[in-house]
């Protein structure tokens, strides 16, 4: 198959979003866990999340266009400052799914997907107690994107939580720990370990 501009714009609108959602490859499946200041919980599956940098630990997210009906998650995370990060294990892969519904501010993904809140060492935004990796992040800046109208979401880690049998020779294992991977919209793969190399170094190259 084969596409150029003029075919792509052309496609149906969520065809057009699947294929362009998936061309990137398996992308990390993650919930984000969000609270107001009226104590109303918010979790919302996202694709998005990318490593900025590791001094400082920061992690980035892509929101979209918002508008008064939806766009919880960043508006929840202005407002208090802090969220967290759990990945998807496959165990509650269908619930997770299920908290990209546009669900009104006022229900919590948390009771209407049948995942549990949990609090920890004082952080003030839920975890997901089904997770098994868990990251609590603080809030540090929003870069408009001006080329579709997105916002690229920057965050700080201050909590990283995941099984002692995920760290495998100085290295975290995704499989290890369970980790879902997400194409598209609504395609879910789990993850499997081809391989690890040592740090690649000029006077190191193998012969291939």
């Amino acid at each position: 198959m084969q596409y150029d501009k003029k075919e792509i714009d052309a496609l149906d609108r969520v065809m057009r979003l699947k294929i362009i959602n998936s061309v990137t490859g398996i992308k990390p499946g993650n919930l984000i866990g969000t609270i107001n200041k009226s104590k109303n919980t918010n979790l919302a599956v996202f694709s998005s999340i990318i490593h900025l940098g590791s001094n400082p630990s920061l992690l980035g997210f892509i929101s979209r266009p918002t508008t008064d009906d939806v766009g919880h998650t960043l508006n929840n995370i202005k407002e208090i400052g802090y969220y967290t990060i759990n990945h998807i294990h496959s165990e509650f892969v269908k619930k997770a799914h299920y908290t990209s519904a546009k669900f009104p501010s006022n229900v919590s993904e948390f009771s209407a997907c049948q995942l549990s809140e949990e609090y920890i060492n004082g952080f003030k935004a839920p975890f997901v107690r089904e997770s098994t990796f868990k990251i609590g992040m603080r809030f540090k800046e929003v870069i408009d994107i001006k080329a579709n109208g997105t916002v690229l979401v920057i965050g700080e880690i201050e909590q990283l939580i995941f099984p002692d049998n995920a760290f495998v020779d100085g290295d975290i294992d995704l499989e290890a720990s369970g980790g879902v991977g997400i194409s598209g919209l609504n395609t879910y793969y789990a993850l499997k370990k081809i391989e690890s190399y040592p740090y690649a170094k000029l006077n190191e190259i193998p012969q291939f």
